[in-house]
């Protein structure tokens, strides 16, 4: 009889273990995040980051916090970011562009390349381009808390109308249950800009 409860709890041990690897595995190669929707969204919802900017030598050249919230305006919801307010609907329109920030639905070991033009301010024009690649998926703790989240790697670079031309890294942890980025780490030229989310309110949580 003692040799048969030794057999199943072992029998049972090796169960939890396997069960707990079936997850494992799950978690980092079987999961897929959609890209959220206008329901996915709740009045009162808001996010806040930290930001720092330092140079190779140890200058800081920006710092501070940056918040986001989801607000009531006329036609729906918006999106308080800064002094501007974006309709939800258009940050959850479906990506028209063969070059996204993110390339729905994220899985683990996905790949594509991400290209962004702009023009800043005093009329210079520039392209951000990079190979982007899904490289986990798992918990990630950050001043916010604990959370599934994605880990893209971004290589590649940044030019502008003025001659600028350097080597552009990032890696980004975005986090499907709270539709956004909790982590961004960005190295260019001698420059580390760093941005991670120290409070997430969600008006539903108790």
């Amino acid at each position: 009889m003692k040799y048969l409860k030794v057999v199943f709890n072992i029998e049972r041990i090796v169960y939890l273990v396997l069960i707990s690897l079936l997850i494992s595995c799950n978690e980092n190669t079987v999961s897929l995040a959609e890209q959220p929707t206008l329901a996915d969204y709740t009045v009162g919802e808001q996010w806040t980051w930290k930001y720092k900017g330092i140079t190779t030598e140890g200058e800081v050249r920006s710092e501070g916090k940056d918040t986001r919230e989801i607000v009531h305006i006329a036609d729906g919801l918006g999106m308080v970011i800064g002094k501007d307010t974006i309709p939800v609907s258009d940050i959850v329109k479906p990506e028209e562009s063969e070059t996204p920030r993110y390339k729905w639905p994220l899985e683990v070991g996905k790949k594509w390349k991400y290209e962004k033009n702009w023009t800043s301010q005093d009329g210079t024009t520039g392209t951000q381009s990079q190979k982007a690649k899904v490289l986990s998926y798992k918990e990630e703790t950050v001043d916010a808390g604990t959370f599934m989240a994605y880990t893209i790697e971004y290589k590649g670079s940044v030019s502008n109308s003025r001659g600028y031309n350097a080597q552009t890294d990032e890696v980004w942890l975005y986090a499907p249950e709270l539709k956004n980025f909790i982590k961004m780490t960005q190295t260019q030229d001698g420059f580390l800009y760093n941005e991670e989310l120290i409070q997430y309110i969600d008006p539903n949580r108790k």
